[in-house]
C-alpha cells in the first residue's frame, strides 16, 4: 500500500505574507498620513496657487501664466539660473571631489587619520548660518584676516569681497566649498563596505594603488558619489542663509538666487509669483536627479 504523506499544520508560506501585510500596512499608516498632511498637500497647494494672484490674505485669483511669464523675462530670475547653473558645477566637480578625495585619504589609514578626520568634520556641524557670519568677518575689508595678511605683501590691497563685482561670487562660493563632510561619510561608507577579497586579488594580479583606486574602488563607490552630487546640487538650489547675511543677491545681481526672490516676493506679498519660483525650484531638482541618476547608473547593481 502506498503510505500517505503525514499531515501538517504549516500553512503556505504565501498564506504568511498575506496575512503579514496588513500589519506592514498598518505600521506604514502614520508615515503615509503625515507625509499626505505635510508634504504632498502642500506641494500641491504650490502648484495651484503658482498660477493665481495672491496676496496670502485675500482668496487666491487665478491669473493663468502671468506669474511665469514675469518670472520668466524678469533679469534678475535669468542671472539667478546662470548662478545656479555655475554653483551647480562648483559642486559636482568641486565640492564633491574635495569630499571623495577626503573619503579615499581616510580610507588609507595612514598615521594620525582619526585626529584628520576628527579636524575636517568638526566645522562642518557648523551651521550655514554662523559660517556665513564668520567669514563676514573673515573676508571684510578693514579687520579681516585674508586682507590684513594679503597687505603684508602688498599694502595698497583694497578690496571689499562682498561688495564688489565679480569677488562676491567667489566669496559667496567659498563659504561652502570645502565643506564636504556629508559627501565623505558617504563614500567613505562605500569604501568600508567594499569586500577586501577584491582588493586582495587585484594587488595579487599586480594593480598599483591607483590601479586598485581607478578600477576598483571608485567604481564601487558610484551610487554614493551620485548621491553627494544630488545633495550638494540641491543644497545650491535652495542656499538662501549664506547669501541673505553675506551679499543679500548683490552687488547687482551678481549673488542672486532663487530662494532669494523667493523670499523677496513674499516680503511683497506676492505668494502667487512666488510659489512658481517654488515649482521652478522643484523641477530643477527633479530634472538634475533624473539626470544624476541616469548618468551614474544608480539603479545598477555594484556587485
Amino acid at each position: 500500500m502506498k503510505k500517505r504523506p503525514a499531515r501538517t499544520n504549516r500553512m503556505p508560506k504565501n498564506h504568511w505574507e498575506r496575512k503579514n501585510y496588513k500589519w506592514i500596512y498598518l505600521f506604514l499608516l502614520p508615515t503615509v498620513i503625515i507625509f499626505l498632511m505635510f508634504y504632498m498637500v502642500p506641494i500641491i497647494q504650490v502648484f495651484v496657487t503658482s498660477f493665481t494672484r495672491w496676496d496670502g490674505f485675500n482668496s487666491p485669483a487665478f491669473s493663468g501664466l502671468t506669474n511665469y511669464i514675469n518670472l520668466f523675462t524678469s533679469g534678475s530670475f535669468l542671472i539667478s539660473l546662470k548662478n545656479l547653473f555655475l554653483w551647480a558645477l562648483i559642486a559636482m566637480f568641486l565640492h564633491v571631489g574635495f569630499g571623495t578625495v577626503i573619503a579615499f585619504v581616510l580610507y588609507q589609514r595612514k598615521r594620525g587619520w582619526k585626529v584628520t578626520r576628527a579636524v575636517f568634520m568638526i566645522p562642518n556641524v557648523i551651521s550655514a548660518a554662523a559660517w556665513a557670519m564668520i567669514y563676514r568677518f573673515f573676508f571684510n575689508n578693514n579687520y579681516g584676516i585674508l586682507n590684513s595678511v594679503i597687505r603684508k605683501i602688498n599694502p595698497d590691497f583694497d578690496v571689499q569681497w562682498f561688495y564688489q563685482s565679480p569677488w562676491a561670487f567667489w566669496a559667496v562660493t567659498l563659504t561652502w566649498l570645502f565643506y564636504a563632510v556629508i559627501v565623505t561619510l558617504l563614500v567613505f561608507g562605500d569604501l568600508m563596505n567594499i569586500p577586501q577579497e577584491l582588493n586582495e586579488a587585484a594587488i595579487i594580479d599586480g594593480a598599483s594603488g591607483w590601479q586598485l583606486i581607478r578600477y576598483i574602488q571608485l567604481p564601487l563607490c558610484r551610487s554614493a558619489i551620485a548621491t553627494g552630487v544630488i545633495c550638494s546640487i540641491t543644497s545650491r538650489i535652495t542656499m538662501y542663509e549664506q547669501i541673505s547675511l553675506t551679499t543679500s543677491g548683490g552687488p547687482g545681481n551678481d549673488t542672486m538666487s532663487l530662494p532669494i526672490l523667493l523670499v523677496n516676493a513674499v516680503t511683497d506679498y506676492r505668494y502667487g509669483y512666488a510659489n512658481a519660483i517654488g515649482v521652478v525650484m522643484f523641477v530643477i531638482g527633479l530634472v538634475m536627479m533624473g539626470i544624476i541618476n541616469k548618468a551614474f547608473r544608480m539603479n545598477e547593481t555594484d556587485y
